[in-house]
This record gives C-alpha cells, sequence and structure tokens, in this order.
C-alpha cells in the first residue's frame, strides 16, 4: 500500500546509514501525487495510430534533421540498456513517414544494443538539439539490416556502419525545455573543465586494478579515436 517503506543503507562520505524510502510504485493509481500532465504538453503526443514523421506532423521531421545526438535505450534478457549515439550531421535519417534509420558505427563492441533488438525489437530514442531546450522522443520497433545499398549511403571517410537500424515509429512526442534549462547543458559556464573530472584512463586504471595502464590509455587515445571514428 502506498506509504509502505523500504529500509535501505546508504554510504555517506565512509559511513554506513539507514534511511527509509517510501514506496511510490505498487500501483499506477498512488501516483495522484504527481499531478496530471501539463495541458499544452498532453497533446505533445502523436496517437500510435497516427504517429508519423511526415513534414505535417508539426515539424517533427525538421527536428530529426538537426538533431546530431540520440540516446537509444533497448532492453534484453539481461534487462535495460541505453547507448548514446552520434553522427556529425542528422544521426537519424528519415525514410518515410513511418520509419527512421540509425546506423550502427564503431564503438565499444559490447553491442548490446544489438543483442537487445534481436531479443526485443522495442526501443525509445530521446534527440537533443544542441543549443536548444526542448527534446524530442521517439518509440518504435526496430529490426537490423545490412542491406549494401544503405550501409553504403551511410559511408563516412571511406568507412561504413557494421549495419543499420530500421525503426518502424510507433509514437512520437517532444518534451518541454525545462531538464536542459536546470541543467544549463548547453551554458559555457557552468561546464566543468576536463582538469576537475577522472579521466577515462583514471577509471579503468582504478577499476581494473592497475591492469590497465591508466596514463597510457589516456595518451594514445585521441590517435586511437581518430583511427577509429567511423
Amino acid at each position: 500500500p502506498f506509504g509502505d517503506s523500504l529500509l535501505v543503507y546508504a554510504i555517506t562520505l565512509g559511513k554506513r546509514s539507514q534511511a527509509r524510502l517510501t514506496i511510490l510504485y505498487r500501483s499506477t493509481d498512488r501516483l495522484s501525487c504527481c499531478g496530471t500532465p501539463v495541458k499544452n504538453l498532453s497533446h505533445s503526443e502523436s496517437p500510435h495510430c497516427e504517429a508519423n514523421i511526415a513534414p505535417s506532423n508539426g515539424g517533427t521531421e525538421h527536428l530529426i534533421e538537426h538533431s546530431p545526438f540520440v540516446a537509444l535505450a533497448t532492453t534484453g534478457p539481461e534487462g535495460l540498456d541505453c547507448s548514446p549515439r552520434g553522427e556529425a550531421g542528422a544521426v537519424l535519417r528519415v525514410l518515410d513517414e513511418k520509419h527512421i534509420a540509425l546506423p550502427d558505427r564503431r564503438g565499444n563492441n559490447r553491442i548490446d544494443s544489438l543483442r537487445n533488438i534481436v531479443e526485443n525489437p522495442k526501443v525509445a530514442l530521446l534527440l537533443l538539439l544542441p543549443g536548444g531546450g526542448t527534446t524530442f522522443r521517439i518509440n518504435g520497433t526496430a529490426r537490423l539490416t545490412t542491406d549494401q545499398a544503405l550501409c553504403n549511403s551511410f559511408e563516412m571517410e571511406g568507412k561504413l556502419p557494421r549495419c543499420v537500424m530500421v525503426i518502424h515509429v510507433d509514437a512520437v512526442y517532444f518534451q518541454c525545455a525545462r531538464a536542459v534549462i536546470r541543467a544549463g547543458l548547453w551554458d559555457a559556464a557552468r561546464h566543468i573543465p576536463q582538469d576537475q573530472l577522472p579521466s577515462a584512463g583514471e577509471i579503468l586504471d582504478s577499476m581494473t586494478g592497475g591492469e590497465i595502464d591508466g596514463a597510457k590509455y589516456d595518451a594514445e587515445w585521441p590517435g586511437r579515436a581518430k583511427d577509429s571514428m567511423w
């Protein structure tokens, strides 16, 4: 019931402390404390039967064509995964009013997203538009293809994607700018200097107990990134 508590332990500044969290997720009818959707945004989602990305659908195609970054969420037997995807231009390509394409570029070769799509084709995407606050979301059903003509069309610097995700659009909607404004995402004055953060090499060195030489990893990274970007 609403109001049940869950005893959890938290590590705070090296000390083990207890805290009680109120459970809200036992039943969706207990989430009434969150209020109702903002009126304008309750109309921001295209119903599944009408969802499309045609120019006539509120400019959604225009948003897609100007977004170079998307977070791709998938789910599979081992749970959820969220993977960043980026391109030099638009990260997604509109194929027609119901289908978009996302190339699978080189990465860490874990292929978590691909494995998940094979098991469960349902995907969710969150697009960011640099300098803007509005984010754009797409829910759909993906399939993987190695169609040569389609892969060739995504050639960059002589390199092709390993495959392409073709996503059937089930729902599209935009999100208001509050989250991006709160975060000051594009505000250079709020950007954290990189020398104040641990580097990828330092993290890997720590996680592997020194098996990976962090200093060497960081020194080699710029050249490795350039050679393996596409």
